[in-house]
């Protein structure tokens, strides 16, 4: 009798311990971001605004150096830049977050017992909250070029899963290295700068016409091998599809998409959790 009662007791003591740690995490990570928005902008004349006017201005910049300099035959080359940057910004920032996370939370870990992999996630989120402040900037463009919106959009909480998993896997590992190998955080931003140029942020993404301003084929050929193995370069052809050119991605697409982020985090998971517990070490 006491063991046909004891075992559900116990399953149902295990799920309310289980809730009990997943409504706790959440609510750590919706104390952090709301610390992390508040900091963002403290002190700030325009506050919020800022995360609508950076892209704006930066789009602008980029679109007169640009349309100037190199003269790409794209139609509606503001909003085109600007989808590019946004996307892009939206990764430079949950991994740069993610990245200092541990360290910079050295205190709190040291006297608190939480789950580590709190700090980078709650940095990915931060980032997707900026993101979505800067999709008003996308608005006021599409507006301006009279780009109306499509049923196409609808795919977009997708796409933004698949970046979102993609950057906290690239997170978890970049958090967990900084903590043994603090030149990690300087060799990121090469990475970064690398990366993007790499992205067809300001050049065609249309490789074809992109080789036609480019006079080496062999400089062409590389640069086709990198883009299949470029994960934003899939990411932000996803995003123009479906904001500026009212198309869904078929299912390839969305195959090598989810690919590239399910993988990356699966690695981002398997090195975080081997080396986690030499954290309190180190930092």
């Amino acid at each position: 009798m006491s063991t046909t009662t004891t075992a559900p007791d116990a399953r149902r003591g295990g799920g309310s311990s289980s809730r009990q740690v997943v409504r706790s995490t959440l609510f750590i990570l919706e104390q952090l971001v709301s610390k992390d928005f508040k900091l963002k902008y403290r002190r700030s004349v325009l506050g919020v605004l800022w995360s609508v006017l950076n892209p704006l201005l930066m789009m602008a910049v980029m679109t007169l150096v640009f349309s100037n300099m190199f003269k790409f035959p794209i139609e509606n080359y503001p909003l085109y830049l600007i989808l590019g940057t946004v996307l892009f910004q939206l990764m430079s920032d949950a991994t740069n977050g993610a990245m200092g996370s541990i360290i910079a939370s050295a205190s709190l870990i040291k006297k608190v017992r939480v789950q580590k992999a709190v700090f980078p996630v709650e940095k990915a989120l931060f980032a997707l909250v900026n993101f979505a402040l800067s999709l008003i900037a996308v608005a006021a463009v599409m507006v301006f070029f009279h780009v109306v919106p499509t049923f196409s959009m609808i795919a977009l909480p997708l796409l933004l899963v698949y970046v979102l998993v993609f950057s906290i896997g690239i997170g978890l590992a970049l958090s967990a290295l900084s903590v043994f190998f603090r030149d990690v955080m300087h060799l990121w931003g090469v990475v970064m700068m690398a990366w993007n140029y790499l992205t067809p942020i300001f050049w065609p993404q249309d490789l074809a016409a992109l080789a036609a301003t480019v006079s080496n084929d062999g400089v062409m050929h590389a640069l086709v091998t990198i883009e299949h193995f470029n994960p934003m370069y899939h990411y932000v052809i996803y995003f123009r599809d479906i904001m500026m050119y009212g198309t869904i991605p078929g299912l390839h697409m969305n195959l090598v998409c989810a690919a590239f982020a399910v993988i990356t985090l699966a690695v981002g998971i398997v090195i975080f959790r081997k080396t986690q517990h030499k954290f309190i070490l180190y930092i």
